[in-house]
């Protein structure tokens, strides 16, 4: 399965698709030592493809790449070894994928939406568009939306012709902002409250936003709870000098988002931990 799981891989990657391995459960590799907590200060928020900056299949979708040396590499042999399958990062190659889990959502997709490109999945189908949006997960009953900053299992190039990305895709994701008391609307540093700014360089603030992304992006249970004590801890540190825009909100918004929960739920969360803390 590794020779077979490797070629399909360096085929989609030749094509323009970046990919990765998954391990059995269609999860991404764990972070390398080095990388555990994004410690490295690598690439998983990034909004535009790319591949992470460490060697190994590190930080989930930011690892997929469409370099052949990298797949060959040393460092990617173990991962192959151990894959039970191959993913790609929809957004890195300009599509987006409407995951439906059952036959209601399929059903619902046939009746809402244009006709596009079609693979069937252990479940249900994937549809697959042109063009790239924010990912969300359970934007209805048993349809997640898989584009920028995800990854979708390759299940084969499926039936149909691809269209282009229609507006009632892009509908069922929500802009954070649009959520009533939704902080991510801020388009300004959160208001000072006299404490002594240890941000002397971004490059403190950056890996604190990121590495709390990367915790959100990790957890496999208790989401509810890692997305309010990942809020808590954030602003416990970053968030009375001022400094933490809405820019950075939006970051911690949009990895929540990606594990299903939602606008009201981000907002609640953010408005708790403020209240918490006092700010």
């Amino acid at each position: 399965m590794t020779a077979t799981h490797l070629h399909t891989a360096l085929h989609l990657a030749a094509t323009g698709i970046p990919v990765l391995p998954l391990r059995a459960g269609k999860l991404p590799f764990g972070n390398c030592r080095p990388c555990t907590r994004n410690a490295c200060g690598g690439r998983p928020n990034m909004k535009t493809p790319g591949p992470c900056a460490c060697p190994q299949p590190c930080h989930g979708w930011a690892a997929a790449t469409t370099a052949p040396t990298a797949l060959r590499s040393p460092q990617w042999a173990r991962a192959w070894r151990e894959a039970a399958a191959v993913a790609y990062h929809p957004g890195g190659a300009g599509l987006t994928v409407v995951d439906l889990d059952n036959a209601d959502a399929i059903a619902w997709a046939r009746k809402a939406l244009p006709a596009t490109q079609t693979v069937a999945t252990t479940r249900g189908e994937h549809w697959i568009y042109r063009g790239t949006m924010p990912s969300a997960n359970g934007v209805r009953l048993g349809v997640d939306i898989k584009s920028l900053m995800a990854y979708a299992r390759w299940l084969g190039n499926g039936t149909g012709v691809m269209t282009p990305l229609p507006d009632a895709v892009r509908a069922l994701v929500k802009e954070p902002s649009t959520a009533r008391r939704a902080p991510q609307s801020l388009t300004a540093p959160l208001r000072s409250h006299g404490g002594e700014c240890p941000h002397r360089t971004p490059t403190y603030l950056e890996r604190g936003v990121a590495m709390a992304v990367q915790r959100i992006t990790e957890a496999r249970s208790a989401v509810h709870a890692t997305v309010y004590r990942t809020f808590l801890a954030v602003l416990s540190t970053h968030g009375r000098c001022g400094c933490l825009t809405g820019a950075h909100v939006n970051r911690l918004f949009t990895a929540a988002q990606a594990k299903g929960e939602s606008p009201r739920h981000c907002a609640d969360a953010w408005a708790n931990a403020l209240t918490t803390l006092g700010l």
